[in-house]
């Protein structure tokens, strides 16, 4: 069975993606299962830049076709911040609570500001070949006051879908990654590999 390389150090989200890509005609790998632990640095200005930039990488280290994606917050009262730096939005070395707080005490300077926000997921796949192709999609949601929930990471806590009256972290796993922004760019992308396997 072919073997997909998701191109992440990030292990919720390789959890995620296990389960997402459980039913393709491969076998999933991790960075860490194959050995490979170079970290590619992400100087893209967009969430496409960074994803292509791993895609390319990783499958030129690895051989293997790859999976990688770049995603994070854009929040508009804060012009799209922190974007591409959602995972960096804090500084090095903090942990997810240090940044969706960091995020909870800017938009508290900002109270006549609406909190609306979306997660943008961009995933790029490297196939043998050398092609790229890429795959873009967003879950729009509203910052809330204070963090809830224990599921998912990053700033799901403070991530308020208004629809379902819950944060994306008070989801169970299998809503969340049928509803976010990961999960319909990855359903999507699942249907391109699909189109590969019949070639």
């Amino acid at each position: 069975m072919p073997k997909l390389l998701i191109a992440t150090h990030n292990p919720g989200k390789i959890r995620e993606y296990q389960t997402l890509l459980a039913d393709l005609p491969l076998t999933v790998t991790s960075l860490r299962a194959e050995g490979i632990e170079h970290d590619v640095e992400e100087t893209g200005v967009t969430f496409a830049e960074n994803a292509i930039l791993k895609a390319k990488a990783y499958g030129q280290l690895s051989g293997l076709w790859t999976w990688a994606d770049d995603s994070g917050l854009e929040v508009d009262a804060l012009e799209g911040r922190p974007g591409v730096y959602s995972a960096r939005y804090a500084g090095p070395n903090t942990t997810d609570q240090d940044r969706y707080q960091k995020l909870l005490g800017e938009l508290s300077q900002l109270p006549d500001q609406p909190r609306t926000a979306r997660f943008r997921c961009v995933i790029a796949l490297a196939l043998s070949n050398g092609e790229i192709h890429t795959i873009d999609d967003t879950i729009e949601g509203v910052i809330s006051m204070q963090p809830s929930g224990e599921h998912g990471f990053g700033y799901d806590p403070v991530f308020f879908i208004p629809e379902l009256g819950k944060t994306l972290a008070e989801l169970p796993a299998e809503v969340k990654n049928q509803i976010s922004h990961r999960g319909k760019a990855a359903a999507r992308a699942k249907e391109f590999l699909y189109t590969q396997f019949k070639r």
